[in-house]
């Protein structure tokens, strides 16, 4: 059985690479750039003196492209120009090396996207000129062309129906100077040089980079930070945002392969947690994808994510050392980041522990201050527990940190790992009872009967009832919960609403059966005082401890459950009726 060719739907594939390969049509001259610098370079390799020159002529339908580059012999342009996909003969003809940008044969389809015919006219040093046409439809006519004056090759195209937009004059100057701006040859349009071949890193000042990063990037930097991995051929900038960034969005980059523009949003270049900067570099060494618009994920991409990573850590611990109050500025603007680096790296914990102010109920303080004042850092993993507790305990001489915000409370649980002697643990609000002051005897002789009403008034509740004398004095009451009682009560209100299997499941898991949540009434407050003054007045009394306990729960940013809500709204139209003096209706 003989075998066969493919034959090749050159529409077909013009169509994939218009709607699926490339975002844009814009790319084809891109690609035309592309090949016209690979063609300078090979000449450039045997004639390091060549001129190294592009002109484009475009006039709203036609546009031309013309370069100094080594030009092609007849046998060459099948090879590049009509074989798509074949390798062979362009290794040998020699751009298939690292240093050429991109490929003839594909790169140049990239035209049919927005014209139907490409015509080549080429001359390489000390041979006839060659003439080749080729259409969208997949034919292609090769034949000699009169001789040219200079070595190198002319492309043009002339605009297909609905594409003239693209060969409009400005549009070329915007999208040539876009894509080449950093190539280091004379690019002229129209006669006009549009570019002039310097990267913004390149001999530039720092007032220079903030001006580049204002008019390309849209924003004044907070501050620029050089990038530089040899190893990937890599030079470039990164501008630190002067404005808070979402860091569930994947920071994008502006990236030149070979001083060529590759893409302007390219994700992965840094490590995810690095969304405070937007780079802008240019690489030799890393590859691009098929439609060379992002970079390919390799273990190349990947050792270059992680020196870059480095780089960015050592100037935010440079800034810790050489300026505290503008590494206390970038704080404030990212420490989301600075927090997510430091769960996995030990020198950005370092410097957390010693700059990153944490919330506590004496005002912002860094884990270093807390370190050096208390010796043992305690928090609580919520903001709802920290409002609960933060001004109670602040009046018993208590600091807690409010760890309730994202990575605090696993930055504080991985403090001890690097710095020695920290102690850091979770506080139970219950620990607080053990700071207020007990009772005298007497004086818990004489309230037990106040407590044994105002505990039947709670019983319904499952909550305790305990008299303690603290401060503030203005604070009649305070809810506390331990985690066990509070993991019993979501165990039990998940067990009300199952079915009767889940139902029996959740009935093995508790365990807790003494541990209830307390209301501490607090003797020095004038008003608990006076409750238990009412003792000729039991009902009285329940309405009034059911009202404080709805008060604790609201205070406390406690949630108010059915039966919490049906005892408060009880308590509330009680105390009503015991205010509201009864009259004779007038109207009898």
């Amino acid at each position: 059985m003989g075998s066969e060719n493919f034959q090749v739907d050159l529409q077909g594939i013009v169509d994939l690479l218009s709607h699926h390969l490339y975002s844009s049509p814009r790319v084809y001259l891109r690609e035309l750039l592309q090949n016209a610098v690979d063609a300078i370079t090979a000449r450039r390799e045997k004639e390091p003196d060549a001129p190294g020159r592009i002109a484009i002529r475009v006039d709203d339908q036609t546009l031309s492209i013309t370069d100094t580059g080594i030009g092609l012999r007849p046998a060459e342009v099948r090879e590049l120009l009509a074989t798509i996909g074949r390798s062979s003969k362009r290794d040998e003809i020699g751009f298939a090396r690292t240093e050429f940008l991109g490929q003839f044969g594909i790169g140049l389809l990239s035209a049919f996207m927005v014209a139907d015919e490409i015509e080549v006219i080429t001359q390489p040093a000390g041979h006839p000129a060659t003439h080749w046409i080729g259409t969208a439809d997949g034919r292609y006519t090769i034949d000699e062309a009169p001789q040219l004056t200079e070595t190198g090759t002319t492309v043009t195209l002339k605009a297909r129906r609905g594409a003239e937009q693209w060969f409009k004059p400005a549009t070329a100057r915007e999208l040539v100077k876009l894509f080449g701006d950093l190539l280091p040859y004379q690019i002229t349009v129209n006669g006009e040089q549009v570019t002039d071949g310097n990267a913004p890193w390149e001999g530039s000042g720092q007032a220079d980079l903030v001006g580049y990063a204002q008019d390309n990037l849209g924003f004044t930097p907070f501050d620029v930070i050089p990038l530089n991995n040899p190893a990937a051929g890599l030079t470039g900038v990164a501008f630190v945002l002067p404005f808070a960034a979402n860091p569930a969005e994947r920071a994008t980059h502006r990236v030149y392969l070979k001083r060529m523009l590759l893409a302007e949003g390219v994700e992965g270049l840094l490590p995810d947690w690095a969304f405070f900067v937007r780079a802008v570099i240019d690489t030799a060494e890393l590859r691009p994808t098929a439609s060379r618009e992002a970079l390919f994920d390799d273990g190349n991409l990947e050792a270059t994510r992680d020196a870059l990573g480095a780089q960015l850590r050592g100037w935010l611990v440079r800034l810790g050392s050489t300026d505290p109050q503008k590494l206390d500025r970038f704080l404030a603007i990212h420490q989301l980041g600075v927090k997510a680096l430091a769960l996995h790296d030990d020198e950005m914990l370092r410097l957390v522990y010693r700059w990153l102010k944490f919330e506590t109920n004496h005002g912002r303080m860094t884990a270093a201050e807390l370190h050096e004042r208390l010796g043992e850092i305690r928090y609580v993993a919520t903001v709802d527990e920290f409002r609960q507790l933060a001004a109670v305990a602040a009046a018993q001489q208590l600091t807690v940190v409010n760890a309730g915000y994202t990575y605090d409370a696993e930055l504080l649980d991985r403090l001890p790992d690097v710095v020695p002697g920290l102690v850091t643990s979770r506080f139970d609000p219950t620990e607080l009872s053990t700071s207020f002051d007990s009772l005298d005897p007497q004086t818990e002789l004489d309230l037990r009967p106040f407590v044994r009403l105002a505990q039947e008034a709670l019983d319904q509740v499952g909550c305790e009832v305990v008299v303690r004398a603290f401060d503030p004095a203005g604070l009649p009451a305070i809810y506390l919960v331990d985690r066990s009682a509070q993991f019993a009560t979501e165990l039990r209100a998940t067990k009300d609403r199952a079915d009767a299997l889940w139902s029996e499941v959740l009935g093995v898991l508790d365990t807790h059966e003494d541990s209830r949540p307390q209301l501490v009434l607090n003797h020095r407050s004038p008003l608990v005082r006076r409750m238990a003054a009412l003792g000729g007045d039991p009902e009285l009394v329940k309405l009034a401890v059911e009202g404080l306990y709805g008060h604790a729960l609201m205070l406390g940013y406690h949630p108010i459950g059915p039966a919490d809500s049906a005892l408060v709204n009880r308590s509330f139209l009680g105390l009503l009726d015991q205010a509201v003096p009864t009259s004779e209706d007038p109207t009898r």
